[in-house]
């Protein structure tokens, strides 16, 4: 990790000492509980319904940090799954996919600074984040549950993971890598662009470089890119800023072998921010892993939400799952 990244403050309540090479031991301080509180979303504050994705959305306040929070109640027999969303990503990018989640309950929050959650008062590391989210599912009574990670929510799903093995199950890792420096990275002026949260915020900046940066359907299809826009809600600029931060120097690469959980590695076969190659070595070197393609670029998990779905769901709905090794 570089001495900036090492410097970075936490979040509040953080007590996290994760890091690239020395990720928290196992046995951390929470365990897995076996059950689930009945209902989660009574902790919501100010929830409604989103009638589009069926997602209960409130607010939370952890150690001083509030958090816009959503809840797509599920069957009480199946593992919730806990999703990590993008760098700068709103929840409600992920509302057509958790709509077609029928019968797995399905949380997701803002982090701070993206969405509708407002952005912390100071930079963060990864290991901070991932120990946030444990704290949120204390506060909203879950025990044990699936993790999910897209893209920047890939490397704080791997390090969830890691940093808290007893509470994961299963894993899903979707157009993401082992971050940085291990990353096989896409070309610069598609970096370049992502970089610049703009798109979030002008529609139409987004509408020209979408095709660019996200590659599949976006680059021919403008529902696509219409169905990208609606969603599409954006934070702050330092908000996003904070989550670049929070990767400089991280990599799972060196503990990725610890990692004995079924994971399913998902990724587009036309993903210019995170070329397949990524998706590949995650299967190959995860040692319970096995890999799914779809015809797609980076944001598959909009524009094939149901497709997606169903291949999640049946992998969580596995009795023994198939893997590579």
């Amino acid at each position: 990790m570089s001495a900036l990244s090492a410097a970075l403050p936490r979040l509040p309540k953080s007590k996290s000492t994760g890091s690239t090479s020395q990720p928290r031991a196992r046995g951390a301080r929470r365990k897995a509980a076996s059950t689930t509180v009945s209902n989660p979303v009574e902790h919501l504050q100010d929830a409604y319904v989103d009638p589009t994705s069926g997602m209960h959305i409130g607010t939370v306040t952890i150690g001083g940090q509030q958090l816009r929070v959503g809840i797509r109640p599920g069957a009480a027999n199946m593992k919730p799954l806990l999703v990590f969303n993008g760098i700068g990503a709103n929840m409600e990018l992920a509302g057509p996919f958790m709509r077609e989640m029928p019968g797995i309950e399905t949380i997701i929050f803002d982090v701070p600074g993206a969405g509708k959650s407002p952005e912390p008062k100071a930079p963060y590391r990864i290991s901070s984040m991932a120990s946030l989210a444990a704290d949120l599912l204390d506060h909203l009574g879950y025990g044990q549950v699936d993790v999910m990670g897209v893209s920047w929510g890939g490397g704080l799903a791997q390090q969830f993971t890691i940093q808290y093995p007893q509470r994961v199950r299963r894993v899903i890792l979707a157009a993401t890598s082992m971050g940085g420096h291990t990353m096989v990275p896409g070309h610069p002026r598609v970096l370049m662009k992502m970089a610049n949260p703009r798109r979030y915020i002008d529609k139409g900046y987004m509408k020209r470089i979408a095709p660019d940066i996200y590659g599949g359907e976006l680059r021919s299809n403008p529902e696509a890119i219409k169905l990208f826009t609606q969603h599409a809600r954006g934070g702050t600029k330092r908000g996003y800023q904070y989550q670049m931060l929070a990767m400089l120097g991280w990599s799972s690469l060196p503990w990725l072998w610890r990692i004995k959980h079924a994971t399913l590695v998902m990724a587009g076969n036309d993903d210019p921010l995170v070329p397949l190659i990524n998706a590949r070595l995650h299967a190959f070197l995860l040692p319970h892993a096995r890999l799914h393609v779809l015809e797609d670029g980076h944001l598959f998990l909009l524009t094939q939400a149901k497709q997606t779905a169903d291949v999640i769901s049946d992998f969580l709905r596995e009795v023994n799952p198939q893997t590579w090794r």
